[in-house]
Protein backbone atom coordinates (compact mmCIF):
# COMPACT_ATOMS: atom_id res chain seq x y z
CA UNK A 1 0.00 0.00 0.00
CA UNK A 2 1.19 3.50 -0.90
CA UNK A 3 -0.21 6.54 0.91
CA UNK A 4 -0.31 10.23 0.00
CA UNK A 5 -0.60 12.78 2.84
CA UNK A 6 -2.03 16.31 2.50
CA UNK A 7 -2.34 18.83 5.34
CA UNK A 8 -4.49 21.95 5.63
CA UNK A 9 -4.51 24.45 8.47
CA UNK A 10 -2.57 25.14 11.64
CA UNK A 11 0.55 23.73 13.25
CA UNK A 12 -1.56 21.41 15.40
CA UNK A 13 -2.74 19.77 12.18
CA UNK A 14 0.82 19.68 10.88
CA UNK A 15 1.88 17.88 14.06
CA UNK A 16 -0.95 15.37 13.63
CA UNK A 17 0.21 14.65 10.08
CA UNK A 18 3.72 13.99 11.38
CA UNK A 19 2.17 11.51 13.81
CA UNK A 20 0.32 9.84 10.91
CA UNK A 21 3.57 9.73 8.95
CA UNK A 22 5.21 7.90 11.86
CA UNK A 23 2.36 5.37 11.97
CA UNK A 24 2.96 4.64 8.30
CA UNK A 25 6.70 4.27 8.86
CA UNK A 26 6.20 1.88 11.80
CA UNK A 27 3.89 -0.24 9.65
CA UNK A 28 6.33 -0.28 6.73
CA UNK A 29 3.95 1.61 4.44
CA UNK A 30 5.44 3.79 1.73
CA UNK A 31 4.54 7.48 1.56
CA UNK A 32 4.33 8.93 -1.95
CA UNK A 33 3.99 12.48 -3.22
CA UNK A 34 1.89 11.99 -6.36
CA UNK A 35 -1.78 10.99 -6.58
CA UNK A 36 -1.01 8.79 -9.58
CA UNK A 37 1.26 6.61 -7.41
CA UNK A 38 -1.03 6.35 -4.35
CA UNK A 39 -3.48 3.69 -3.26
CA UNK A 40 -4.80 5.88 -0.43
CA UNK A 41 -4.87 9.64 0.20
CA UNK A 42 -5.19 10.97 3.75
CA UNK A 43 -6.37 14.58 3.95
CA UNK A 44 -5.89 16.34 7.29
CA UNK A 45 -8.58 19.01 7.11
CA UNK A 46 -9.14 22.50 8.54
CA UNK A 47 -12.46 24.22 9.25
CA UNK A 48 -11.25 27.60 10.51
CA UNK A 49 -12.49 29.42 7.39
CA UNK A 50 -14.84 28.64 4.51
CA UNK A 51 -11.85 29.04 2.19
CA UNK A 52 -9.94 26.30 4.03
CA UNK A 53 -12.76 23.81 3.54
CA UNK A 54 -13.21 24.91 -0.08
CA UNK A 55 -9.51 24.25 -0.68
CA UNK A 56 -9.90 20.78 0.84
CA UNK A 57 -12.82 19.93 -1.42
CA UNK A 58 -11.05 21.21 -4.52
CA UNK A 59 -7.95 19.15 -3.73
CA UNK A 60 -9.97 15.97 -3.10
CA UNK A 61 -11.69 16.39 -6.47
CA UNK A 62 -8.38 17.13 -8.19
CA UNK A 63 -6.80 13.98 -6.76
CA UNK A 64 -9.82 11.95 -7.89
CA UNK A 65 -9.38 13.25 -11.44
CA UNK A 66 -5.71 12.28 -11.38
CA UNK A 67 -6.39 8.82 -9.95
CA UNK A 68 -9.95 7.55 -10.09
CA UNK A 69 -9.10 4.39 -8.14
CA UNK A 70 -7.54 6.19 -5.16
CA UNK A 71 -9.25 5.76 -1.79
CA UNK A 72 -9.54 8.99 0.24
CA UNK A 73 -9.77 9.34 4.02
CA UNK A 74 -10.50 12.77 5.56
CA UNK A 75 -9.34 13.42 9.12
CA UNK A 76 -9.03 16.63 11.15
CA UNK A 77 -11.37 19.47 12.06
CA UNK A 78 -13.69 19.47 9.03
CA UNK A 79 -14.29 15.76 9.59
CA UNK A 80 -15.12 16.43 13.25
CA UNK A 81 -17.77 19.12 12.81
CA UNK A 82 -20.96 17.75 14.44
CA UNK A 83 -22.90 20.86 13.42
CA UNK A 84 -21.84 20.91 9.76
CA UNK A 85 -24.64 20.55 7.20
CA UNK A 86 -24.16 16.99 5.99
CA UNK A 87 -27.27 17.21 3.84
CA UNK A 88 -26.05 20.29 1.97
CA UNK A 89 -22.33 19.46 1.75
CA UNK A 90 -21.43 15.97 2.95
CA UNK A 91 -17.72 15.15 2.84
CA UNK A 92 -18.52 11.47 2.36
CA UNK A 93 -20.09 12.18 -1.05
CA UNK A 94 -16.93 13.74 -2.44
CA UNK A 95 -15.40 11.48 -5.10
CA UNK A 96 -13.22 8.65 -3.70
CA UNK A 97 -13.91 9.56 -0.01
CA UNK A 98 -14.59 6.37 1.97
CA UNK A 99 -13.96 7.49 5.56
CA UNK A 100 -14.17 10.64 7.68
CA UNK A 101 -12.39 10.54 11.03
CA UNK A 102 -12.79 13.42 13.53
CA UNK A 103 -9.61 15.08 14.80
CA UNK A 104 -6.46 13.01 14.76
CA UNK A 105 -7.68 9.65 16.01
CA UNK A 106 -4.63 7.61 15.04
CA UNK A 107 -6.17 4.32 16.20
CA UNK A 108 -9.25 4.89 14.02
CA UNK A 109 -7.08 5.86 11.06
CA UNK A 110 -4.87 2.82 11.55
CA UNK A 111 -7.96 0.63 11.61
CA UNK A 112 -9.25 2.23 8.40
CA UNK A 113 -5.88 1.52 6.77
CA UNK A 114 -5.72 -2.04 8.11
CA UNK A 115 -2.71 -1.26 10.33
CA UNK A 116 -2.31 -3.18 13.59
CA UNK A 117 -2.69 -1.19 16.81
CA UNK A 118 0.88 -2.14 17.76
CA UNK A 119 2.10 0.13 14.98
CA UNK A 120 0.51 3.26 16.50
CA UNK A 121 3.28 5.08 18.46
CA UNK A 122 2.31 7.39 21.32
CA UNK A 123 4.71 10.16 20.27
CA UNK A 124 6.90 11.39 17.41
CA UNK A 125 10.69 11.12 17.31
CA UNK A 126 11.74 12.58 13.94
CA UNK A 127 9.71 14.91 11.75
CA UNK A 128 10.09 16.07 8.17
CA UNK A 129 10.38 19.80 8.94
CA UNK A 130 13.59 21.55 9.88
CA UNK A 131 11.78 22.68 13.01
CA UNK A 132 9.87 20.08 15.02
CA UNK A 133 6.33 20.49 16.36
CA UNK A 134 5.26 19.39 19.83
CA UNK A 135 1.51 19.35 20.44
CA UNK A 136 1.04 19.77 24.18
CA UNK A 137 -2.76 19.74 24.35
CA UNK A 138 -5.91 19.39 22.29
CA UNK A 139 -9.30 21.08 22.42
CA UNK A 140 -10.53 24.42 23.73
CA UNK A 141 -12.89 25.42 26.54
CA UNK A 142 -13.78 28.82 25.06
CA UNK A 143 -16.65 29.47 22.67
CA UNK A 144 -15.69 32.27 20.32
CA UNK A 145 -18.73 33.00 18.17
CA UNK A 146 -16.74 32.84 14.92
CA UNK A 147 -14.83 29.64 15.67
CA UNK A 148 -15.70 26.07 14.73
CA UNK A 149 -12.64 24.53 16.39
CA UNK A 150 -14.34 23.89 19.76
CA UNK A 151 -17.09 22.01 17.92
CA UNK A 152 -14.51 19.93 16.08
CA UNK A 153 -11.89 19.36 18.78
CA UNK A 154 -13.82 19.29 22.07
CA UNK A 155 -12.67 20.45 25.51
CA UNK A 156 -9.09 21.16 26.63
CA UNK A 157 -7.01 18.04 27.29
CA UNK A 158 -3.42 18.45 28.50
CA UNK A 159 -0.69 15.91 27.78
CA UNK A 160 1.37 14.86 30.82
CA UNK A 161 4.69 16.61 31.51
CA UNK A 162 6.74 13.40 31.43
CA UNK A 163 5.31 12.39 28.07
CA UNK A 164 6.19 15.81 26.64
CA UNK A 165 9.71 15.77 28.06
CA UNK A 166 10.37 12.34 26.52
CA UNK A 167 9.06 13.41 23.11
CA UNK A 168 10.91 16.74 23.20
CA UNK A 169 14.15 14.96 24.08
CA UNK A 170 13.79 12.66 21.10
CA UNK A 171 12.97 15.53 18.75
CA UNK A 172 15.88 17.63 20.06
CA UNK A 173 18.31 15.00 18.84
CA UNK A 174 17.56 15.95 15.23
CA UNK A 175 15.85 19.36 15.30
CA UNK A 176 17.41 22.66 16.49
CA UNK A 177 14.00 24.18 17.28
CA UNK A 178 10.81 22.76 18.76
CA UNK A 179 7.57 24.70 18.29
CA UNK A 180 5.07 24.31 21.12
CA UNK A 181 1.64 23.93 19.57
CA UNK A 182 -1.94 22.93 20.27
CA UNK A 183 -5.44 24.33 19.92
CA UNK A 184 -5.30 26.59 23.00
CA UNK A 185 -1.86 26.16 24.53
CA UNK A 186 -2.41 28.80 27.22
CA UNK A 187 -4.81 26.41 28.96
CA UNK A 188 -2.25 23.61 29.15
CA UNK A 189 -2.24 22.37 32.74
CA UNK A 190 -5.62 23.81 33.74
CA UNK A 191 -7.08 20.31 33.90
CA UNK A 192 -4.11 18.80 35.77
CA UNK A 193 -3.32 21.54 38.29
CA UNK A 194 -0.34 23.27 36.69
CA UNK A 195 0.49 25.89 34.02
CA UNK A 196 2.19 26.51 30.70
CA UNK A 197 4.92 28.49 32.46
CA UNK A 198 5.72 25.45 34.62
CA UNK A 199 5.82 23.21 31.56
CA UNK A 200 8.20 25.49 29.67
CA UNK A 201 10.51 25.73 32.68
CA UNK A 202 10.56 21.92 32.90
CA UNK A 203 11.29 21.56 29.18
CA UNK A 204 14.10 24.15 29.28
CA UNK A 205 15.68 22.53 32.34
CA UNK A 206 15.38 18.92 31.17
CA UNK A 207 15.84 19.14 27.39
CA UNK A 208 19.18 20.89 26.77
CA UNK A 209 20.41 23.01 23.86
CA UNK A 210 17.30 23.05 21.65
CA UNK A 211 15.45 26.34 21.04
CA UNK A 212 11.78 26.25 21.99
CA UNK A 213 9.19 28.54 20.41
CA UNK A 214 5.65 29.24 21.52
CA UNK A 215 2.98 29.19 18.84
CA UNK A 216 -0.34 31.04 19.16
CA UNK A 217 -0.89 32.12 22.78
CA UNK A 218 -3.32 34.60 24.31
CA UNK A 219 -1.41 37.64 25.60
CA UNK A 220 -3.36 37.67 28.88
CA UNK A 221 -2.38 34.03 29.52
CA UNK A 222 1.33 34.82 29.73
CA UNK A 223 1.93 34.56 33.47
CA UNK A 224 4.91 35.89 35.45
CA UNK A 225 6.81 32.60 35.12
CA UNK A 226 6.47 32.51 31.35
CA UNK A 227 7.20 36.22 31.01
CA UNK A 228 10.45 35.73 32.95
CA UNK A 229 11.50 32.90 30.65
CA UNK A 230 10.80 35.03 27.56
CA UNK A 231 12.88 37.84 29.03
CA UNK A 232 15.85 35.89 30.41
CA UNK A 233 16.06 32.60 28.47
CA UNK A 234 16.18 33.92 24.91
CA UNK A 235 18.69 31.27 23.80
CA UNK A 236 16.23 28.59 24.91
CA UNK A 237 12.82 30.24 24.44
CA UNK A 238 12.59 32.33 21.26
CA UNK A 239 11.82 36.04 21.82
CA UNK A 240 8.63 35.79 19.82
CA UNK A 241 4.92 35.66 20.58
CA UNK A 242 1.91 35.21 18.33
CA UNK A 243 -0.87 36.72 20.46
CA UNK A 244 -4.32 36.68 18.78
CA UNK A 245 -5.98 40.11 18.92
CA UNK A 246 -8.93 39.68 16.51
CA UNK A 247 -10.19 43.23 17.14
CA UNK A 248 -9.17 46.43 18.89
CA UNK A 249 -12.80 47.27 19.68
CA UNK A 250 -14.30 46.09 22.96
CA UNK A 251 -17.77 46.03 21.41
CA UNK A 252 -16.60 43.67 18.66
CA UNK A 253 -14.65 41.51 21.13
CA UNK A 254 -17.86 41.03 23.12
CA UNK A 255 -19.74 40.02 19.98
CA UNK A 256 -16.91 37.59 19.22
CA UNK A 257 -17.35 35.98 22.64
CA UNK A 258 -13.78 36.85 23.62
CA UNK A 259 -14.75 37.78 27.16
CA UNK A 260 -11.40 37.24 28.87
CA UNK A 261 -9.73 40.43 27.68
CA UNK A 262 -10.39 43.95 26.45
CA UNK A 263 -8.37 46.13 24.12
CA UNK A 264 -6.85 47.76 27.22
CA UNK A 265 -5.95 44.52 29.01
CA UNK A 266 -4.47 43.11 25.79
CA UNK A 267 -2.39 46.24 25.36
CA UNK A 268 -1.24 46.16 28.98
CA UNK A 269 -0.27 42.48 28.66
CA UNK A 270 1.76 43.14 25.50
CA UNK A 271 3.57 46.05 27.14
CA UNK A 272 4.50 43.84 30.11
CA UNK A 273 5.74 41.05 27.83
CA UNK A 274 7.73 43.12 25.35
CA UNK A 275 8.74 46.01 27.62
CA UNK A 276 11.50 48.12 26.11
CA UNK A 277 13.23 45.24 24.32
CA UNK A 278 14.40 46.12 20.85
CA UNK A 279 14.53 42.49 19.68
CA UNK A 280 11.18 40.76 20.00
CA UNK A 281 8.88 39.33 17.33
CA UNK A 282 5.21 40.06 17.95
CA UNK A 283 2.45 38.88 15.63
CA UNK A 284 -1.32 38.54 15.90
CA UNK A 285 -4.49 37.40 14.16
CA UNK A 286 -7.00 40.11 13.26
CA UNK A 287 -10.45 39.64 11.73
CA UNK A 288 -11.80 42.35 9.45
CA UNK A 289 -15.53 42.78 8.82
CA UNK A 290 -16.92 40.84 11.78
CA UNK A 291 -20.73 41.22 12.01
CA UNK A 292 -21.59 44.56 13.60
CA UNK A 293 -18.13 46.06 13.06
CA UNK A 294 -18.52 49.79 12.40
CA UNK A 295 -16.09 52.23 10.85
CA UNK A 296 -15.25 53.39 14.40
CA UNK A 297 -14.56 49.79 15.48
CA UNK A 298 -12.22 49.33 12.54
CA UNK A 299 -10.49 52.62 13.36
CA UNK A 300 -9.98 51.43 16.94
CA UNK A 301 -8.31 48.26 15.65
CA UNK A 302 -6.10 50.25 13.30
CA UNK A 303 -5.07 52.60 16.13
CA UNK A 304 -4.22 49.73 18.49
CA UNK A 305 -2.19 47.92 15.85
CA UNK A 306 -0.35 51.15 15.06
CA UNK A 307 0.51 51.74 18.72
CA UNK A 308 1.69 48.25 19.72
CA UNK A 309 5.08 46.83 18.60
CA UNK A 310 3.76 44.31 16.08
CA UNK A 311 6.27 42.90 13.62
CA UNK A 312 3.68 41.06 11.51
CA UNK A 313 -0.07 40.35 11.32
CA UNK A 314 -2.27 37.57 9.99
CA UNK A 315 -5.34 39.40 8.67
CA UNK A 316 -8.52 37.46 7.88
CA UNK A 317 -11.71 38.71 6.29
CA UNK A 318 -14.64 37.37 8.33
CA UNK A 319 -15.78 33.95 7.13
CA UNK A 320 -19.04 32.50 8.57
CA UNK A 321 -18.75 28.86 9.64
CA UNK A 322 -21.66 26.38 9.94
CA UNK A 323 -22.77 25.80 13.52
CA UNK A 324 -21.14 28.92 14.97
CA UNK A 325 -23.00 31.62 16.90
CA UNK A 326 -21.73 34.33 14.56
CA UNK A 327 -24.24 33.14 11.95
CA UNK A 328 -27.04 34.35 14.24
CA UNK A 329 -25.59 37.83 14.71
CA UNK A 330 -27.01 40.78 12.82
CA UNK A 331 -25.08 43.57 11.18
CA UNK A 332 -23.34 41.61 8.44
CA UNK A 333 -20.61 43.76 6.88
CA UNK A 334 -20.75 43.90 3.06
CA UNK A 335 -17.87 42.00 1.52
CA UNK A 336 -16.37 45.01 -0.32
CA UNK A 337 -16.19 46.97 2.95
CA UNK A 338 -14.70 44.03 4.84
CA UNK A 339 -12.20 43.54 2.04
CA UNK A 340 -11.16 47.19 2.13
CA UNK A 341 -10.66 47.04 5.90
CA UNK A 342 -8.58 43.87 5.56
CA UNK A 343 -6.43 45.57 2.92
CA UNK A 344 -5.86 48.58 5.19
CA UNK A 345 -4.77 46.31 8.03
CA UNK A 346 -2.42 44.39 5.75
CA UNK A 347 -0.85 47.59 4.49
CA UNK A 348 -0.32 48.81 8.06
CA UNK A 349 1.21 45.44 8.96
CA UNK A 350 3.51 45.62 5.93
CA UNK A 351 4.84 49.01 6.99
CA UNK A 352 5.42 47.85 10.57
CA UNK A 353 7.17 44.69 9.36
CA UNK A 354 9.50 46.69 7.12
CA UNK A 355 10.29 49.12 9.92
CA UNK A 356 11.18 46.30 12.31
CA UNK A 357 13.34 44.53 9.72
CA UNK A 358 15.20 47.79 9.14
CA UNK A 359 15.82 48.11 12.86
CA UNK A 360 17.59 44.72 12.83
CA UNK A 361 20.21 45.89 10.30
CA UNK A 362 23.64 45.57 11.91
CA UNK A 363 22.31 43.44 14.77
CA UNK A 364 22.92 39.84 15.83
CA UNK A 365 20.56 36.90 15.54
CA UNK A 366 20.14 33.27 16.55
CA UNK A 367 19.41 31.54 13.22
CA UNK A 368 18.04 28.11 12.35
CA UNK A 369 18.47 26.93 8.76
CA UNK A 370 15.08 26.02 7.30
CA UNK A 371 16.56 25.03 3.94
CA UNK A 372 19.86 25.78 2.27
CA UNK A 373 20.23 29.51 1.90
CA UNK A 374 17.19 30.33 4.06
CA UNK A 375 16.90 30.72 7.82
CA UNK A 376 14.63 31.85 10.64
CA UNK A 377 15.74 34.07 13.49
CA UNK A 378 14.65 33.77 17.09
CA UNK A 379 12.42 36.83 16.63
CA UNK A 380 10.77 35.15 13.63
CA UNK A 381 12.38 36.93 10.73
CA UNK A 382 13.02 35.13 7.47
CA UNK A 383 16.63 35.69 6.40
CA UNK A 384 18.83 34.76 3.47
CA UNK A 385 21.99 32.95 4.60
CA UNK A 386 25.17 34.31 3.04
CA UNK A 387 26.90 30.91 3.17
CA UNK A 388 24.54 28.50 1.44
CA UNK A 389 26.75 25.54 2.38
CA UNK A 390 25.35 25.69 5.92
CA UNK A 391 23.10 22.63 6.05
CA UNK A 392 19.41 22.41 6.83
CA UNK A 393 18.68 22.07 10.58
CA UNK A 394 21.83 23.93 11.56
CA UNK A 395 21.70 26.59 14.27
CA UNK A 396 24.22 29.40 14.43
CA UNK A 397 24.89 32.94 15.57
CA UNK A 398 24.84 35.52 12.77
CA UNK A 399 25.16 39.21 12.01
CA UNK A 400 22.34 40.79 9.99
CA UNK A 401 22.55 43.17 7.06
CA UNK A 402 19.61 44.66 5.19
CA UNK A 403 20.28 44.58 1.44
CA UNK A 404 17.58 45.82 -0.94
CA UNK A 405 14.86 45.02 1.58
CA UNK A 406 16.13 41.52 2.42
CA UNK A 407 17.94 40.59 5.65
CA UNK A 408 21.17 38.68 5.03
CA UNK A 409 22.56 36.51 7.83
CA UNK A 410 26.34 36.02 7.97
CA UNK A 411 27.41 33.29 10.37
CA UNK A 412 29.75 34.27 13.20
CA UNK A 413 29.74 30.74 14.68
CA UNK A 414 29.72 27.35 13.01
CA UNK A 415 26.32 25.79 12.39
CA UNK A 416 25.45 23.04 14.85
CA UNK A 417 23.69 20.05 13.37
Amino acid sequence: MKVLLRTFGCRANQYDTEAVRQVLAFAGIEEVSRAEDADVAVFNSCSVTAAAESDLRSEVRRMARLNGSIRTIVIGCAAGMPARDEVKAPLRTLPTVTDTIPGADLAALASALGIAAAHVPSRTALQTGARALLRIQDGCDEHCTFCATTLARGANRSRPVEDLVVEASALAASHPEIVITGIHIGTWGADIGTSLGALMRALIERVPRVRFRLSSLEATEVDDSLRELLAHQQERLAPHLHAPLQSGSDAVLRRMGRHWYSARSYSDAIERIVGDREVFGLSADVIAGFPGESDDDHSATMALVERLPFTSLHVFQFSPRPGTAALRLGGQVPSPIAGRRAAELRELARRKSEKYASSRHGGMADVVTIRRGEGLTGDYLSVSIADDSIPRRARFRASLDLVRGQLIATATTNGQG
